[in-house]
């Protein structure tokens, strides 16, 4: 996908049921996807669920387990265009690995209730204002990103990166984490992940 804008998507209405919801603007399973200079404004996917996400991408299956590239492009952007969903107002993905490089996530949100696994009485969600990656090998990597103004009811409101099997690790490398709300269990200032998730970071700015 290159220089192409995402507006007003809406998968609401697609069920859970084997992973097929979230995925707002795009919903991925299998292949290699890339996204080079795009842009995500106010699309939306379901608002409530412990693992449904991915307001502006939702991503599964990647060949060979190789990552997802997002290049030059922009989730949100302003306190109008922001995406929304129960998790990952950005971007969802299970099991896979992103490299994200000069992009922007900003005005998104995470409006579910309960995380994950849901809290008793809730119908879960809230997790990942900007980026919601769960699973186990995987790695997050992030270069010259900005994610600001992102918020969560629950957690990671900036990321939410959880390895199950603690085999993941995130590399943040001249990138700006600044002024996202809302949400516990912080690692780091706006990033929810076990304490002993290996992490990389150089030039990485909590401004």
């Amino acid at each position: 996908m290159q220089n192409l804008t995402f507006i007003d998507g809406n998968s609401k209405n697609e069920s859970d049921a084997d992973n097929r919801g979230g995925g707002g603007a795009i919903w991925v399973r299998g292949g290699r996807f890339k996204v080079v200079n795009s842009r995500f404004f106010n699309n939306v996917c379901a608002n409530v669920g412990p693992d449904i996400g991915g307001a502006g991408i939702r991503v599964f299956s990647q060949y060979q387990s190789l990552p997802v590239y997002v290049v030059n492009s922009t989730f949100g952007g302003n306190d109008t265009l922001g995406n929304v969903g129960a998790n990952g107002g950005g971007i969802s993905s299970i099991g896979v690995s992103w490299t994200i490089l000069n992009s922007v996530f900003s005005y998104n949100r995470a409006i579910g209730n309960g995380a994950n696994p849901a809290a008793s009485g809730t119908p879960g969600g809230g997790s990942g204002g900007a980026i919601y990656n769960d699973g186990n090998t995987m790695t997050l990597s992030l270069c010259g990103t900005i994610l600001e103004n992102n918020q969560v009811n629950a957690h990671g409101s900036a990321i939410f990166f959880v390895t199950n099997d603690f085999s993941g690790n995130m590399v943040l490398r001249n990138s700006v984490i600044r002024n996202n709300l809302g949400g516990t269990w912080y690692a780091l200032p706006g990033i929810s992940m076990h304490p002993v998730t290996r992490i990389d970071t150089s030039g990485l700015s909590f401004q």
